[in-house]
């Protein structure tokens, strides 16, 4: 499977556990990494035969900057459902959510959570079993 990455998209949401953090809001990161076959869009050279990443940004950035939620990993698995059930030509997808700043008296660089989804032969999107 080739693959089309986007890395380091940022977003202001208001996903949190705590009060503040709905009412405040903070940054999120995301990076996809993004399973599909793009061998059809590098001979033809034409949008439309690939995913344009243009769109799958607006996607996340409605999903992020939309309705709260409370852990970064239903934000993540937000994204994921979103992006697979819109593109039918991803088999897979990646989601990495950073929390660059949590509401906690430590020194660190955020806090990272990354799932893998792809699509069952139901249509139905599932963790990814190695």
């Amino acid at each position: 499977m080739d693959r089309m990455l986007l890395r380091r998209m940022q977003f202001y949401g208001y996903h949190g556990v705590f009060a503040e953090e709905n009412k405040l809001g903070q940054k999120f990161i995301v990076d996809l990494d993004l399973r599909l076959d793009l061998s059809r869009a590098s001979h033809s050279d034409n949008v439309e035969d690939t995913v344009n990443y243009a769109e799958i940004h607006a996607l996340v950035k409605r999903i992020v900057e939309g309705p709260p939620v409370k852990l970064i990993e239903a934000l993540a698995e937000n994204i994921a459902s979103g992006i697979l059930g819109t593109y039918t030509i991803i088999s897979e997808a990646t989601v990495s959510v950073t929390k660059p700043n949590p509401p906690f008296d430590i020194t660190f660089d955020g806090v990272t959570v990354e799932l893998r989804r792809q699509r069952d032969d139901q249509g139905n999107v599932v963790p990814v079993k190695d």
